[in-house]
């Protein structure tokens, strides 16, 4: 279901053109435009509320990454605080009017990537552990010919799902028969439910990551959105039911296609594996 003739690639805009110099009596004086990118979204814009600015855009521009936005991610606060990488997505952001962080998830992993590609190149070396004998190996993975993935109008049918104009999606659930409107998680319900659980933990609280990646997902009941509906229909609600909606989810979320070969250069294991965003992602070795 994956359309893999969609490229992670990302148009360049005046990358080519030399950067201009101007001459002085008392000195020279050089001026620099940095070069600026498309990068294709994998929700094409479809899944954003009424207002959002990427509202039916299939595109983003953004800048190259400078030696001053690795400033960003050498930042020890910012690190400590677990906003570098939205901080620099933020910064190399051309249209200041978007928030970041009301990007979809799967878009937002495509500006990762694209971001990445234009600091630090297209090959991304880090360490794996190999699935078959455990051994933590030296892998390279080729960025840039990651592809998109976008659940097109076929598929969305094959599954019974309707889209509303606000692009929310809804189903009706195999054993309740309950009708559930839902919405593509944000980077800032990412940013929730990763301080949630971080919090339970702390407190020595029971973790209770599905129940609360629902409850942001989930919009309304059978047409019911109060507080009180949802809430009690995902307290009661049947595994089976859970398991649907989770597995369709993740069948016609857009994002980028992270799999790629993997050879254990230990024992020699071959299979394909999804491309891990490490600490190397942005803070490369060398």
């Amino acid at each position: 279901m994956r359309n893999n003739e969609d490229r992670l690639g990302a148009r360049t805009v005046d990358a080519d053109a030399p950067p201009q110099a101007t001459g002085a009596t008392s000195g020279a004086s050089f001026s620099f435009s940095t070069p600026t990118e498309f990068v294709d979204l994998p929700s094409k814009g479809r899944y954003y509320p009424e207002g959002h600015p990427l509202r039916g855009k299939e595109e983003i521009e953004i800048r190259h990454m400078t030696a001053k936005d690795e400033d960003i991610l050498a930042s020890e606060t910012l690190i400590r605080k677990g906003i570098a990488v939205e901080r620099l997505l933020q910064n190399v952001l051309v249209d200041k009017n978007i928030d970041i962080n009301s990007l979809l998830i799967g878009d937002k992993n495509a500006l990762v990537v694209a971001t990445r590609i234009t600091g630090y190149g297209e090959a991304y070396e880090t360490q794996v552990s190999c699935p078959s004998c455990s051994r933590s190996v030296d892998q390279s993975f080729d960025l840039s010919v990651l592809s998109l993935y976008h659940a097109e109008e076929k598929d969305l049918a094959s599954y019974e799902i309707e889209i509303s104009s606000n692009g929310t999606f809804s189903l009706r659930m195999p054993v309740s028969k309950v009708f559930v409107e839902v919405r593509l998680m944000n980077g800032y319900d990412e940013e929730y439910l990763l301080k949630l659980g971080e919090n339970k933990r702390k407190k020595k609280l029971q973790e209770t990551m599905l129940t609360d990646q629902l409850t942001r997902m989930i919009v309304s009941v059978d047409g019911d959105d109060s507080s009180m509906a949802k809430n009690q229909f995902i307290q009661h609600m049947p595994a089976r039911d859970s398991r649907y909606l989770r597995t369709i989810y993740q069948k016609v979320v857009p994002d980028i296609d992270r799999v790629q070969e993997f050879i254990c250069t230990s024992c020699g294991h071959a299979q394909e594996l999804e491309v891990p965003f490490t600490v190397d992602f942005f803070w490369p070795r060398q």
